[in-house]
C-alpha cells in the first residue's frame, strides 16, 4: 500500500502557477468585472456560460495560458475541480481569492481523487495537473481520505489473478505493519478446526485456500468498533455459474473488504479512540469437484444450519461466520460491507449503497454524514415479515429467498440472524464500482461510503491527531 503523506498533485509552491477562478452561471458576470477586460472578451468570444462541470482556459495576447475559469458543481463542492487534473495542460494552478473559501478541503480532495489513475499495467498518457494547496484546506484530512480512497480503488482494480485471498491478506498485513496493529489469519483446512465452516465451504473449491484475516488495533479499554468486509476475490457463481457478462467484473467482489481496510487505515491514521477490529473472510467462489452444491446443508460457526439454495449467494455465507466471530466480543458497534446483491443495484442504482440498520438514530447519523460528505447512502428496511421467504423444511434457514422479490432485504435479514439485537449493527450493500468515468470518479473500483463512514466514526469516537 502507498504511504504518501500527501497527494503528489497538491503542491506548496505558487511559483509559475496559473490562477484558477471558480464561477457559477450566476456569478460569472460579476466575477468578470473584477478581472482583466481581456478575460471578458475571451469569455464572450467563446460563449462560455459556466455550465456545471465545464471550464475555460483563457490565453494571453501571445496565446499562452493566462487563467482558468472553472464552473462549480453546486452543492457537491468535492467535484468542482475533480475533472481538471486530467483536462488541463500539464502545469500548476492556484485558486484565487474568490475560490479559496470554506469549500477548500473538499475541492482539494476532489482534485486529488481526480488525479487518480490505475497504472499497474499501463502508464498514463500524461501527468495530471497540480494544484497549489488552498489556504484553508485541512491537509491531513485530504491526505488521509485521498490515500484511503485511492488505495481502495487500487485493490479493487487489481485483476483477480494478482488479488486472491493470499494477496488480500498481505494487504491487511501491510496495513497492520504501517500502524503497529496485529494481524493474524486462519487458512485452508484450519478453518474447520477453528470453526469457520461456511467460509471453508465456499472457498474449498479453489486452488487458492480460503481464510479469515483478523486485524486488531488500539487501546483495549476503548470502545470496540468491528468492521467486517466481504472478501470474495473472484466470484464465478460456483456451480450456479454466472453468465459471462455477470462474471466480467467479479474481481470487484472483494470491494467491501477493500473499502473497510481503507477505512481502517483512515481511522488508525487519525488515532480515533477505538479498539478497532477488522475481519475479512477471503475466498474464491470457484468451480471444481469439491465445490459447494445447491441443496447442501452447512452448519455455521454460530450453530445454525443453512441450506444452500444458490451457490451464487456466497457472500452472506462467508459473512455469517465472520459476524458470529465479531459478536463474540460484544463490540460497541459492528459495521459490515459487501458487494452482496444485484437487487440493491436494481433498487438504488450504482451510486447509492443500501443501508440496513435496526436503530433509527444510528441510521440517521450515518445518512447525515453521507449527505455532508457528498457520499450518500439510502436506507432500506429490515422488513421482518420477509423472513418467511428464507424458510426451508430441512434446515434452520436458506441462503436465498424462495422467489424473486426483495433480494437485498432478504440478504440483510439473513445476516441479521447472526447478530444479536442488543449489539448495534449496520449492513451496507455496495456496488464498489464506477460504471463510467465522471469528474473525480474514473471507471473502475470505487470506495462508496468510505468518506461517510469516516465522518461518522470521527463524530462518534473523536479525531485525536
Amino acid at each position: 500500500m502507498t504511504d504518501e503523506t500527501a497527494p503528489a498533485v497538491l503542491v506548496e509552491s505558487e511559483a509559475g502557477a496559473l490562477p484558477l477562478t471558480i464561477v457559477t452561471r450566476e456569478s460569472l458576470v460579476p466575477t468578470l468585472g473584477t478581472l482583466d477586460p481581456a478575460v471578458t472578451r475571451w469569455v464572450e468570444a467563446t460563449r462560455f456560460t459556466a455550465e456545471t462541470g465545464t471550464h475555460l482556459l483563457v490565453p494571453d495576447g501571445g496565446g499562452k495560458p493566462l487563467r482558468v475559469l472553472a464552473a462549480a458543481s453546486g452543492p457537491d463542492a468535492i467535484w468542482d475541480l475533480a475533472g481538471l487534473p486530467e483536462a488541463l495542460p500539464d502545469g500548476t494552478y492556484a485558486l484565487d481569492a474568490a475560490g479559496d473559501d470554506e469549500c477548500a478541503t473538499s475541492r482539494a480532495l476532489g482534485w486529488a481523487l481526480g488525479a487518480y489513475a490505475f497504472t499497474h499495467y499501463r502508464a498514463r498518457k500524461h501527468p495530471p495537473a497540480n494544484l497549489v494547496w488552498p489556504r484553508h484546506a485541512d491537509r491531513k484530512l485530504v491526505a488521509r481520505l485521498a490515500r484511503a480512497q485511492c488505495w481502495t480503488r487500487d485493490l479493487i482494480n487489481t485483476p483477480a489473478e494478482a488479488m486472491g485471498p493470499a494477496e488480500l491478506q498481505q494487504a491487511a498485513e501491510a496495513l497492520a505493519a504501517k500502524h503497529g496493529a496485529r494481524c493474524t489469519a486462519v487458512v485452508g483446512d484450519d478453518l474447520l478446526a477453528a470453526n469457520y465452516p461456511t467460509i471453508h465451504a465456499v472457498g474449498r473449491a479453489s486452488s487458492r485456500p480460503p481464510r479469515i484475516v483478523d486485524l486488531t488495533w488500539g487501546d483495549v479499554r476503548a470502545p470496540k468498533l468491528t468492521l467486517v468486509g466481504k472478501g470474495v476475490c473472484f466470484d464465478s457463481g460456483g456451480l450456479d455459474l454466472k453468465t459471462s457478462s455477470g462474471m466480467r467484473w467479479m474481481k470487484k467482489d472483494m470491494g467491501g473488504a477493500a473499502t473497510l481496510l481503507a477505512l481502517g487505515d483512515a481511522i488508525m491514521d487519525a488515532g480515533l479512540d477505538v479498539r478497532l477490529r477488522i475481519l475479512v473472510p477471503a475466498v474464491d467462489n470457484a468451480v471444481s469437484g469439491g465445490a459447494l452444491r445447491p441443496g447442501d446443508i452447512v452448519r455455521t460457526r454460530q450453530g445454525m444450519t443453512v441450506e444452500i439454495g444458490n451457490t451464487d449467494a456466497e457472500g452472506r455465507l462467508i459473512l455469517c461466520d465472520a459476524l458470529a466471530e465479531a459478536t463474540s466480543e460484544r463490540p460497541e458497534l459492528i459495521v459490515d460491507m459487501a458487494t452482496l446483491t444485484g437487487a440493491a443495484r436494481v433498487a438504488l442504482g450504482p451510486d447509492l449503497p443500501a443501508l440496513f440498520v435496526r436503530d433509527d438514530a444510528l441510521a440517521a447519523s450515518l445518512l447525515a454524514a453521507g449527505t455532508h460528505e457528498s457520499d450518500p447512502l439510502w436506507r432500506l428496511p429490515l422488513w421482518q415479515p420477509y423472513c418467511e421467504m428464507l424458510k426451508t423444511p430441512i434446515a434452520d434457514i436458506n441462503n436465498v429467498s424462495d422467489g424473486p422479490f426483495a433480494g437485498a432485504i432478504t440478504a440483510a435479514l439473513f445476516l441479521a440472524e447472526f447478530v444479536p439485537t442488543e449489539i448495534p449493527w449496520m449492513h451496507l450493500d455496495t456496488y464498489a464500482w464506477n460504471g463510467k468515468t465522471r469528474p473525480g470518479r474514473p471507471e473502475g473500483g470505487e470506495a462508496l461510503a468510505l468518506r461517510a463512514l469516516y465522518a461518522f466514526a470521527v463524530a462518534r469516537y473523536g479525531d485525536t491527531r
